[in-house]
């Protein structure tokens, strides 16, 4: 069962519906990461379930029971922003202390308790340090320390790295993920990147114009992406308007097994990752290419097959990626490689291919 739950929150400003009935729940000792593009609702959302904001509808329930007579201030819960609103005038261990002091605990068990956090946070010997000489990195720090230390029922992170440098992002990642499973904090984390949600999130939430598009674990979603829009926002960019008849997808660059008995106007996702170079197997699509792009650990390659232009990805150290100008064959597996969604943008289960 959830240990907190959001139940069809509403929330409108203005005629435009920022929240349109959301739920979803958290169990205990679980990160979720809220995750879309800007202006889909997840910050509304966040001040919501602080308590921060009323709900023009719905609820948050803490185990089951309703927070809506409950103020932010009372709730314990805690909630990190991007600009970490830090105090300036207080040094490292003052920062972290000031919940513990609101909350009037002992002197002692502060101290205990900030000398906790500084080692958990790799700040030992900072506690004295001024925040204004603190990098960027270290200031993270100084905020996570400072969200934890009242012990917070649900701790909350509103794009916490957003501000960062790529490789200090990804370090202090990987640490933020070491120390919320350590602490099995129970934890929502708002981000509109996709790969932070990924390799920190035990499930993730995937929020389009104030509603749910998805929610579940992060190879599940990227293996199953629920509908376009989600596949889109993923990085897919290989969708068709099609149409299935007779169990075959008849697009305008060619033909493809359809999955089950779907009939009528479809739209057909072809992932890019899943291409071989060459002739292994039945299925093949033929192209020459008109686009090549190093992405690091990737290539990328812009095919055009019959006017329409398809993308497909290969390790950069692959060592047959073809020119730009030449003709390239690419094979694929239907179950592994196509994906097809129905006129309502529902995704149709694909594990059941049937050959042209």
């Amino acid at each position: 069962m959830a240990i907190i739950s959001v139940h069809n929150i509403h929330k409108t400003f203005e005629k435009t519906c920022a929240l349109c009935g959301v739920t979803f729940g958290i169990n205990a000792g679980e990160i979720v990461a809220l995750l879309g593009p800007s202006g889909c609702g997840k910050s509304t959302l966040l001040d919501i379930i602080a308590g921060l904001q009323a709900p023009d509808q719905g609820e948050v329930r803490w185990q089951g029971k309703s927070l809506g007579n409950t103020p932010a201030h009372q709730r314990n819960f805690g909630l990190m922003f991007q600009n970490y609103a830090l105090f300036p005038h207080k040094n490292v261990f003052s920062n972290i202390a000031f919940g513990l002091q609101m909350a009037k605990a002992t002197p002692d068990k502060i101290q205990t308790r900030v000398n906790e956090l500084l080692a958990l946070t790799g700040l030992d010997g900072y506690a004295r340090r001024n925040i204004a000489t603190l990098s960027g990195g270290e200031q993270q720090r100084v905020a996570l320390a400072r969200s934890l230390a009242p012990t917070p029922r649900l701790l909350m992170l509103d794009e916490p790295l957003g501000s960062l440098d790529r490789t200090l992002r990804e370090q202090l990642l990987g640490e933020l993920k070491h120390i919320l499973r350590k602490t099995r904090q129970t934890t929502l984390y708002v981000t509109h990147d996709q790969e932070e949600a990924f390799a920190l999130a035990n499930r993730v939430v995937i929020m389009q114009k104030g509603q749910v598009a998805q929610i579940g674990e992060p190879e599940t979603i990227y293996r199953q992406p629920d509908s376009p829009f989600v596949a889109r926002f993923l990085g897919f960019d290989n969708l068709y308007a099609a149409r299935a008849r007779g169990g075959v997808i008849q697009t305008e660059f060619g033909k493809f097994p359809a999955p089950g008995q779907i009939e009528g106007k479809v739209t057909l996702l072809i992932r890019s990752d899943r291409f071989e170079i060459g002739i292994s197997g039945p299925h093949q699509l033929r192209g020459r290419v008109t686009g090549r792009s190093f992405r690091g650990s990737v290539c990328r390659l812009e095919l055009t097959i019959h006017e329409t232009t398809l993308h497909a990805d290969f390790p950069s150290q692959q060592g047959n990626i073809p020119l730009i100008g030449e003709n390239i064959i690419l094979s694929y597996a239907p179950g592994e490689s196509l994906q097809v969604f129905d006129d309502e943008h529902n995704a149709i289960d694909n594990h059941h291919q049937t050959r042209p």
